[in-house]
């Protein structure tokens, strides 16, 4: 297992995870949200080419709408 930070919290995952394994892991996959990782945001079509490594940063924030 290897460790990042999620939302600014300890995190294990296991080694050699994509972002999108991430995303699928916390059912967050299909949800109207913003992704960074280490301040960098990462486009949706990305994520499955983003190898998450020990130490990330990942910033999970979703849209909330409003008027």
């Amino acid at each position: 297992m290897i460790e990042i930070q999620l939302n600014g919290a300890p995190h294990r995952i296991a080694p050699g995870q994509h972002l999108q394994d991430l995303m699928d892991a916390l059912a967050l996959a299909n949800q109207s949200l913003a992704v960074a990782v280490n301040r960098e945001i990462v486009p949706r079509d990305l994520w499955s080419l983003r190898p998450l490594m020990s130490q990330d940063k990942v910033d999970v924030v979703r849209a909330i709408g409003g008027g």
